[in-house]
């Protein structure tokens, strides 16, 4: 008997590609999938390009703060939650499954709604405020980091890791080096800021770019509207707004990584053994998750972390040779960590939301 699923999320690439990099599972297991995600977000674009049936609805930013955008945002949510409540009624799926952001909520009311179980899964430490409003919906929360399950209430808790998409596991480095026009002379630096990209990467960079271009050549993810011309006259650099399909090549070829910390983004360099120089967003610009999970790979002999407050072009350069001659020892670690896909585990709680 076929079964149907809904997958939602987004917002930011990492609140959409775990949702992808389940559907060779789902598919193998017969499921119908499709996905429901907000009209404007990145989501849109990855989700179609995969072949996934794409249902649009209204959402808002719920905020932590003062801002007048809460006001009208608010109705937005609203009209959200009739939009999916609707679309959950005529879809009828068995079950709905969350990678989080704030379109994820107006789902998760309308899997209630509906009496539809509903899995969610929280990529940081602790949860993010769209999570909260969503988990008194939810059987199960999956959690990346083992800590997060104790900040999941009603023992709803269970840490899966986060689901790796497949194809970066078949990333080609000549494959990498050909489309960046390197000769594979120099070891390579992947820089990257997030699907939305980092201002404060791209200038700290920028500023070192010619001493970092000696030893390295550098491909640099700056973001949608970030490029820079001034930089396109150094050989040993390639800029690009963002990356889908090249992206397995271009991991494949990067010997060490320079990256805001991510729960997502750093999962998968985690997988394929990449050694990490991790600058968090600071306090001052997110809730903090970011200096945890950094911290977290940091203890764990994964990654080595420069604060936000504390990034200058001199510690860039110090950071990225130290990481790039020590890299061995971060491999070790890396090789030796347990539980890196977690993609069969969110599989088991889908699953088994399906048989309650």
């Amino acid at each position: 008997m076929s079964k149907k699923i809904i997958l939602t999320g987004g917002g930011t690439a990492g609140h959409v590609t775990p949702n992808l990099a389940l559907l060779p599972r789902l598919k193998a297991k017969g499921f119908e999938v499709v996905y429901i995600g907000s009209k404007t977000g990145i989501e849109k674009e990855l989700v179609t390009a995969a072949g996934v049936e794409y249902k649009a609805i209204s959402s808002g930013k719920l905020r932590r703060y003062f801002d007048m955008k809460n006001f009208t945002d608010i109705f937005r949510v609203i009209k959200g939650t009739f939009q999916a409540t609707v679309i959950v009624a005529k879809e009828k799926p068995d079950v709905i499954f969350s990678k989080g952001g704030f379109v994820a909520v107006p789902v998760a009311v309308g899997a209630f709604l509906n009496r539809v179980p509903f899995v969610a899964h929280e990529s940081d430490m602790t949860p993010g405020l769209a999570n909260k409003l969503a988990m008194p919906f939810a059987k199960k929360v999956c959690t990346t980091f083992p800590e997060a399950v104790g900040y999941i209430k009603g023992g709803k808790g269970v840490h899966t890791g986060t689901p790796i998409r497949p194809e970066l596991f078949r990333g080609d480095r000549q494959k990498g080096l050909a489309f960046c026009g390197f000769d594979g002379t120099k070891p390579v630096l992947l820089i990257m800021g997030g699907s939305l990209g980092s201002v404060v990467l791209n200038n700290a960079v920028k500023v070192v770019i010619k001493e970092l271009s000696t030893k390295f050549d550098i491909v640099h993810l700056r973001g949608k509207g970030n490029l820079d011309d001034e930089l396109n006259g150094i050989k040993a650099y390639r800029q690009f707004e963002y990356i889908n399909k090249e992206l397995r090549d271009i991991m494949a070829a990067a010997d060490v990584v320079l990256s805001r910390s991510g729960s997502n983004a750093i999962s998968e360099f985690l997988a394929l053994n990449k050694p990490m120089l991790l600058v968090p967003l600071s306090k001052k610009a997110s809730r903090g998750d970011q200096i945890l999970n950094a911290n977290s790979f940091k203890s764990q002999g994964f990654a080595e972390v420069i604060e936000e407050e504390n990034l200058t072009g001199e510690l860039l350069v110090k950071k990225v040779n130290m990481l790039y001659n020590n890299r061995q020892r971060y491999i070790s670690a890396m090789k030796n960590s347990a539980g890196v896909d977690g993609a069969a585990a969110v599989m088991r709680e889908i699953e088994n939301a399906l048989k309650k």
